[in-house]
């Protein structure tokens, strides 16, 4: 009688970036950037969530920043620092030319309810079922 070893699954940033993206859609977007939201700009509105998802199979920190308009804040925008320091921000390409992004603050992942708890269920959903599983 053999032994199989278990198959080890080593879940790399690339694979969890490449799954993130075949699954942003309107249904994972904050509510108010839904009418903002296209195929043409998918990240729009994905920030929150996908930072969740990211923290969820890397680890590291979260960080949030303001999004600021002619001086005012109008939003807050997150992404995600790893364990070796690397920032990784894949939906900051959402923001146009006339929306900047300042600060970047480490913050304490929420815990409870939030208003975004069925948008990062849905994402955290399709994300898991396009990687890869562990045998």
């Amino acid at each position: 009688m053999s032994v199989v070893a278990p198959r080890v699954v080593i879940m790399t940033l690339e694979a969890v970036i490449l799954a993130l993206r075949e699954s942003w859609g309107p249904d994972t977007c904050a509510p108010e950037d839904v009418a903002d939201w296209t195929p043409d700009n998918p990240a729009r509105g994905q920030c929150a969530t996908t930072a969740l998802v990211i923290h969820d199979h890397i680890g590291g920190s979260l960080v949030i920043g303001e999004v600021v308009v002619d001086g005012v804040r109008v939003d807050f925008h997150w992404w995600n620092r790893l364990p070796d320091g690397e920032q990784v921000d894949i939906t900051l390409e959402q923001f146009m030319a006339h929306e900047r992004v300042v600060g970047a603050l480490d913050v304490v992942r929420p815990t409870g309810l939030t208003r975004l708890d069925a948008q990062y269920a849905l994402l955290s959903s399709r994300v898991s079922a396009r990687l890869p599983q562990s045998a």
